[in-house]
Protein backbone atom coordinates (compact mmCIF):
# COMPACT_ATOMS: atom_id res chain seq x y z
CA UNK A 1 0.00 0.00 0.00
CA UNK A 2 1.31 3.45 -0.83
CA UNK A 3 1.83 6.04 1.94
CA UNK A 4 -1.24 8.22 1.23
CA UNK A 5 -3.55 5.22 1.33
CA UNK A 6 -1.92 3.96 4.52
CA UNK A 7 -2.43 7.36 6.16
CA UNK A 8 -6.04 7.42 5.03
CA UNK A 9 -6.68 3.95 6.47
CA UNK A 10 -4.97 4.83 9.76
CA UNK A 11 -6.61 8.21 10.34
CA UNK A 12 -10.10 8.10 8.86
CA UNK A 13 -11.23 4.50 8.39
CA UNK A 14 -11.28 3.45 12.11
CA UNK A 15 -13.56 6.26 13.36
CA UNK A 16 -15.80 5.96 10.29
CA UNK A 17 -16.08 2.21 10.85
CA UNK A 18 -17.03 2.69 14.51
CA UNK A 19 -19.68 5.26 13.59
CA UNK A 20 -21.27 3.10 10.88
CA UNK A 21 -21.03 -0.15 12.88
CA UNK A 22 -22.71 1.48 15.87
CA UNK A 23 -25.84 2.24 13.85
CA UNK A 24 -26.58 -1.48 13.54
CA UNK A 25 -28.51 -1.53 16.83
CA UNK A 26 -30.54 1.47 15.64
CA UNK A 27 -31.44 -0.32 12.41
CA UNK A 28 -32.46 -3.42 14.36
CA UNK A 29 -34.66 -1.32 16.64
CA UNK A 30 -36.48 0.12 13.62
CA UNK A 31 -36.88 -3.13 11.67
CA UNK A 32 -37.41 -6.00 14.11
CA UNK A 33 -41.03 -5.10 14.97
CA UNK A 34 -41.96 -5.88 11.34
CA UNK A 35 -40.05 -9.12 10.72
CA UNK A 36 -38.59 -12.02 12.68
CA UNK A 37 -34.81 -11.74 13.15
CA UNK A 38 -33.55 -14.40 10.73
CA UNK A 39 -36.16 -13.47 8.12
CA UNK A 40 -35.05 -9.85 8.42
CA UNK A 41 -31.46 -10.92 7.89
CA UNK A 42 -32.35 -13.06 4.85
CA UNK A 43 -33.90 -10.04 3.13
CA UNK A 44 -30.81 -8.06 3.99
CA UNK A 45 -28.44 -10.68 2.59
CA UNK A 46 -30.39 -11.04 -0.69
CA UNK A 47 -30.07 -7.32 -1.37
CA UNK A 48 -26.39 -7.24 -0.44
CA UNK A 49 -25.57 -10.13 -2.78
CA UNK A 50 -27.55 -8.59 -5.64
CA UNK A 51 -25.91 -5.18 -5.28
CA UNK A 52 -22.36 -6.45 -4.83
CA UNK A 53 -22.69 -8.98 -7.65
CA UNK A 54 -23.89 -6.26 -10.03
CA UNK A 55 -21.00 -4.04 -8.94
CA UNK A 56 -18.45 -6.84 -9.32
CA UNK A 57 -19.66 -7.70 -12.82
CA UNK A 58 -19.91 -4.07 -13.92
CA UNK A 59 -16.36 -3.29 -12.77
CA UNK A 60 -14.93 -6.69 -13.79
CA UNK A 61 -13.60 -7.28 -10.31
CA UNK A 62 -11.24 -10.23 -9.89
CA UNK A 63 -12.55 -13.44 -8.34
CA UNK A 64 -10.49 -15.77 -6.13
CA UNK A 65 -7.90 -17.72 -8.08
CA UNK A 66 -8.42 -21.05 -6.31
CA UNK A 67 -11.37 -22.87 -4.68
CA UNK A 68 -9.36 -22.98 -1.46
CA UNK A 69 -9.18 -19.19 -1.34
CA UNK A 70 -12.93 -18.92 -1.99
CA UNK A 71 -13.59 -21.48 0.76
CA UNK A 72 -11.67 -19.46 3.35
CA UNK A 73 -13.50 -16.27 2.36
CA UNK A 74 -16.83 -18.07 2.70
CA UNK A 75 -15.97 -19.47 6.14
CA UNK A 76 -14.94 -16.03 7.36
CA UNK A 77 -18.27 -14.69 6.13
CA UNK A 78 -20.25 -17.33 8.01
CA UNK A 79 -18.41 -16.50 11.23
CA UNK A 80 -18.53 -12.72 10.82
CA UNK A 81 -22.11 -12.46 9.58
CA UNK A 82 -24.23 -15.58 10.10
CA UNK A 83 -23.21 -16.21 13.70
CA UNK A 84 -22.53 -12.62 14.77
CA UNK A 85 -25.51 -10.89 13.15
CA UNK A 86 -27.83 -13.83 13.75
CA UNK A 87 -26.92 -13.92 17.43
CA UNK A 88 -27.31 -10.16 17.89
CA UNK A 89 -30.68 -9.98 16.14
CA UNK A 90 -32.09 -13.02 17.97
CA UNK A 91 -30.87 -11.68 21.32
CA UNK A 92 -32.52 -8.28 20.76
CA UNK A 93 -35.72 -9.90 19.48
CA UNK A 94 -35.87 -12.00 22.67
CA UNK A 95 -35.81 -8.86 24.78
CA UNK A 96 -32.14 -8.52 25.66
CA UNK A 97 -31.51 -4.77 25.95
CA UNK A 98 -29.30 -3.37 23.22
CA UNK A 99 -26.90 -2.07 25.85
CA UNK A 100 -26.51 -5.50 27.42
CA UNK A 101 -26.01 -7.05 23.97
CA UNK A 102 -23.34 -4.45 23.25
CA UNK A 103 -21.66 -5.26 26.56
CA UNK A 104 -21.54 -9.00 25.78
CA UNK A 105 -20.20 -8.47 22.26
CA UNK A 106 -17.91 -5.77 23.64
CA UNK A 107 -15.80 -8.46 25.26
CA UNK A 108 -14.55 -9.41 21.78
CA UNK A 109 -11.26 -7.45 21.95
CA UNK A 110 -10.19 -9.36 25.05
CA UNK A 111 -10.94 -12.75 23.46
CA UNK A 112 -9.21 -11.68 20.25
CA UNK A 113 -6.10 -10.73 22.20
CA UNK A 114 -6.08 -14.14 23.84
CA UNK A 115 -6.32 -15.89 20.46
CA UNK A 116 -4.04 -13.59 18.48
CA UNK A 117 -0.83 -14.91 20.02
CA UNK A 118 -1.87 -18.53 19.65
CA UNK A 119 -3.29 -18.44 16.13
CA UNK A 120 -1.53 -15.49 14.50
CA UNK A 121 1.74 -15.24 16.38
CA UNK A 122 0.97 -11.63 17.32
CA UNK A 123 2.68 -10.35 20.44
CA UNK A 124 0.31 -8.57 22.82
CA UNK A 125 2.35 -6.20 24.95
CA UNK A 126 1.68 -4.85 28.43
CA UNK A 127 0.41 -1.54 27.05
CA UNK A 128 -2.13 -3.35 24.88
CA UNK A 129 -3.32 -5.49 27.79
CA UNK A 130 -3.74 -2.33 29.86
CA UNK A 131 -5.72 -0.71 27.05
CA UNK A 132 -7.94 -3.78 26.71
CA UNK A 133 -8.62 -3.75 30.44
CA UNK A 134 -9.55 -0.05 30.30
CA UNK A 135 -11.87 -0.80 27.42
CA UNK A 136 -13.71 -3.46 29.43
CA UNK A 137 -14.11 -1.03 32.33
CA UNK A 138 -15.37 1.75 30.06
CA UNK A 139 -17.92 -0.44 28.30
CA UNK A 140 -19.16 -1.78 31.65
CA UNK A 141 -19.73 1.75 32.93
CA UNK A 142 -21.67 2.79 29.83
CA UNK A 143 -24.16 -0.10 29.82
CA UNK A 144 -23.93 -1.46 33.35
CA UNK A 145 -27.04 0.39 34.53
CA UNK A 146 -29.10 -1.23 31.76
CA UNK A 147 -27.81 -4.66 32.67
CA UNK A 148 -28.63 -4.08 36.31
CA UNK A 149 -32.23 -3.18 35.51
CA UNK A 150 -32.95 -6.14 33.25
CA UNK A 151 -35.08 -9.11 34.31
CA UNK A 152 -32.89 -12.12 35.09
CA UNK A 153 -35.19 -14.62 33.36
CA UNK A 154 -35.19 -12.57 30.13
CA UNK A 155 -31.43 -12.19 30.34
CA UNK A 156 -30.99 -15.93 30.70
CA UNK A 157 -33.24 -16.67 27.72
CA UNK A 158 -31.54 -14.14 25.44
CA UNK A 159 -27.95 -14.46 26.65
CA UNK A 160 -27.08 -17.58 24.63
CA UNK A 161 -27.46 -16.00 21.16
CA UNK A 162 -25.49 -12.99 22.37
CA UNK A 163 -22.66 -15.32 23.41
CA UNK A 164 -22.86 -17.02 20.00
CA UNK A 165 -22.51 -13.58 18.42
CA UNK A 166 -19.45 -12.88 20.58
CA UNK A 167 -17.84 -16.17 19.56
CA UNK A 168 -18.66 -15.56 15.89
CA UNK A 169 -17.17 -12.07 15.60
CA UNK A 170 -14.06 -13.13 17.54
CA UNK A 171 -13.47 -16.30 15.52
CA UNK A 172 -14.26 -14.49 12.26
CA UNK A 173 -11.71 -11.76 12.88
CA UNK A 174 -8.98 -14.26 13.74
CA UNK A 175 -9.88 -16.62 10.89
CA UNK A 176 -9.91 -13.91 8.23
CA UNK A 177 -6.64 -12.44 9.47
CA UNK A 178 -5.05 -15.91 9.41
CA UNK A 179 -6.39 -17.46 6.21
CA UNK A 180 -7.70 -14.72 3.89
CA UNK A 181 -6.56 -11.24 4.94
CA UNK A 182 -6.53 -9.91 1.36
CA UNK A 183 -9.29 -10.27 -1.21
CA UNK A 184 -11.27 -8.02 -3.52
CA UNK A 185 -14.04 -6.41 -1.49
CA UNK A 186 -16.58 -6.61 -4.32
CA UNK A 187 -16.33 -10.27 -5.21
CA UNK A 188 -15.34 -11.19 -1.65
CA UNK A 189 -18.60 -9.79 -0.31
CA UNK A 190 -20.58 -11.98 -2.72
CA UNK A 191 -18.61 -15.06 -1.67
CA UNK A 192 -19.00 -14.22 2.01
CA UNK A 193 -22.74 -13.62 1.93
CA UNK A 194 -23.80 -16.56 -0.29
CA UNK A 195 -23.19 -19.26 2.37
CA UNK A 196 -24.46 -16.85 5.03
CA UNK A 197 -27.77 -16.52 3.16
CA UNK A 198 -28.07 -20.28 2.68
CA UNK A 199 -27.42 -21.06 6.35
CA UNK A 200 -29.70 -18.29 7.63
CA UNK A 201 -32.52 -19.22 5.24
CA UNK A 202 -32.47 -22.84 6.41
CA UNK A 203 -32.58 -21.72 10.04
CA UNK A 204 -35.36 -19.21 9.34
CA UNK A 205 -37.48 -21.78 7.46
CA UNK A 206 -37.24 -24.17 10.39
CA UNK A 207 -37.92 -21.72 13.21
CA UNK A 208 -39.86 -18.71 11.85
CA UNK A 209 -42.96 -17.89 9.79
CA UNK A 210 -40.80 -15.81 7.38
CA UNK A 211 -43.52 -13.13 7.18
CA UNK A 212 -42.51 -9.50 6.62
CA UNK A 213 -44.74 -6.46 7.15
CA UNK A 214 -43.47 -4.10 4.45
CA UNK A 215 -43.95 -0.84 6.31
CA UNK A 216 -41.97 2.33 5.73
CA UNK A 217 -39.86 1.95 8.88
CA UNK A 218 -38.92 -1.60 7.91
CA UNK A 219 -37.90 -0.57 4.38
CA UNK A 220 -35.81 2.26 5.82
CA UNK A 221 -34.14 -0.08 8.31
CA UNK A 222 -33.50 -2.70 5.64
CA UNK A 223 -31.93 -0.25 3.19
CA UNK A 224 -29.85 1.31 5.97
CA UNK A 225 -28.51 -2.04 7.11
CA UNK A 226 -27.78 -3.12 3.54
CA UNK A 227 -26.10 0.03 2.25
CA UNK A 228 -24.49 1.41 5.40
CA UNK A 229 -23.74 -1.74 7.41
CA UNK A 230 -23.42 -4.74 5.10
CA UNK A 231 -21.68 -2.83 2.30
CA UNK A 232 -20.13 0.22 3.95
CA UNK A 233 -19.12 -0.96 7.41
CA UNK A 234 -18.22 -4.51 6.36
CA UNK A 235 -15.98 -3.18 3.58
CA UNK A 236 -14.24 -0.94 6.10
CA UNK A 237 -13.85 -3.90 8.49
CA UNK A 238 -12.22 -5.94 5.74
CA UNK A 239 -9.84 -3.05 5.03
CA UNK A 240 -8.94 -2.81 8.70
CA UNK A 241 -8.32 -6.55 9.03
CA UNK A 242 -6.14 -6.38 5.93
CA UNK A 243 -4.02 -3.47 7.12
CA UNK A 244 -3.74 -3.92 10.90
CA UNK A 245 -3.22 -6.46 13.63
CA UNK A 246 -6.17 -8.45 14.93
CA UNK A 247 -5.87 -6.86 18.37
CA UNK A 248 -5.87 -3.33 16.98
CA UNK A 249 -8.93 -4.01 14.87
CA UNK A 250 -10.78 -5.73 17.70
CA UNK A 251 -10.07 -2.88 20.12
CA UNK A 252 -12.30 -0.62 18.02
CA UNK A 253 -15.34 -2.64 19.08
CA UNK A 254 -15.01 -1.17 22.56
CA UNK A 255 -16.19 2.12 21.05
CA UNK A 256 -19.43 0.65 19.69
CA UNK A 257 -21.56 0.77 22.89
CA UNK A 258 -20.61 4.39 23.76
CA UNK A 259 -21.17 5.51 20.17
CA UNK A 260 -24.51 3.69 20.04
CA UNK A 261 -25.50 5.47 23.26
CA UNK A 262 -24.66 8.84 21.69
CA UNK A 263 -26.71 8.04 18.58
CA UNK A 264 -29.65 6.91 20.73
CA UNK A 265 -29.39 10.17 22.69
CA UNK A 266 -29.44 12.21 19.47
CA UNK A 267 -32.26 10.26 17.79
CA UNK A 268 -34.47 9.15 20.67
CA UNK A 269 -33.58 11.55 23.49
CA UNK A 270 -32.14 8.85 25.73
CA UNK A 271 -30.24 10.54 28.55
CA UNK A 272 -26.62 9.84 29.41
CA UNK A 273 -25.73 9.67 33.10
CA UNK A 274 -22.38 10.77 34.47
CA UNK A 275 -21.05 7.16 34.73
CA UNK A 276 -21.87 6.63 31.06
CA UNK A 277 -19.98 9.76 30.06
CA UNK A 278 -17.03 8.66 32.20
CA UNK A 279 -17.17 5.20 30.64
CA UNK A 280 -16.99 6.68 27.14
CA UNK A 281 -13.84 8.53 28.04
CA UNK A 282 -12.28 5.44 29.61
CA UNK A 283 -13.17 3.28 26.58
CA UNK A 284 -11.65 5.82 24.18
CA UNK A 285 -8.48 5.93 26.30
CA UNK A 286 -8.32 2.14 26.32
CA UNK A 287 -8.60 1.90 22.54
CA UNK A 288 -5.91 4.57 22.11
CA UNK A 289 -3.60 2.69 24.47
CA UNK A 290 -4.23 -0.70 22.85
CA UNK A 291 -3.64 0.62 19.34
CA UNK A 292 -0.49 2.46 20.43
CA UNK A 293 0.85 -0.79 21.86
Amino acid sequence: MNPPRTALTTLFVPPLFVLLWSTGFIGAKFGLPYAEPLTFLCARYVLVIALMLALALATRAPWPRTPREAFHIGVSGVLLHAFYLGGVFIAISRGLPAGVTALVVGMQPLLTALGAGWLLGERVGARQWAGLALGVAGVALVVGDKAGGADLDELGHALLPALVALAGITAGTLYQKRFCPRFDLRTGSVIQFLPVLALTAVAAAGTETMHIAWQGEFVFALLWLVLVLSIGAISLLNLLIRSGSAVNVASLFYLTPPTTALIAWAMFGETLALPALAGMGIAVAGVWLARRG
